[in-house]
């Protein structure tokens, strides 16, 4: 099944901070997303008060996103000691 992906306001931001300050990991997340987007499920699914949404690390970062129908939603990346904030 192919996903579609769309991006949240504070997605975009951030991955637009990356691409200018650290090529290398805004390379590494373009990757993570470009796998995300092949199979989803295959992230973890979170629990509590962040039920629905799904994670996956790319280093220390990491990215949450949810899957709604044949769309992925790429909500935030952020350092692992902020993201669960």
């Amino acid at each position: 099944m192919s996903y579609r992906a769309e991006f949240s306001d504070e997605f975009l931001k951030i991955a637009r901070r990356l691409k200018n300050k650290d090529p290398e990991l805004f390379s590494r997340l373009k990757t993570k997303v470009e796998e995300i987007l092949k199979n989803p499920e295959h992230y973890k699914p979170l629990r509590g008060k962040l039920k629905g949404l799904r994670r996956a690390h790319v280093g220390s970062f990491v990215i949450i996103f949810k899957i709604e129908g044949e769309c992925v939603k790429f909500v935030t990346f952020k350092h692992h000691d902020r993201v669960y904030e």
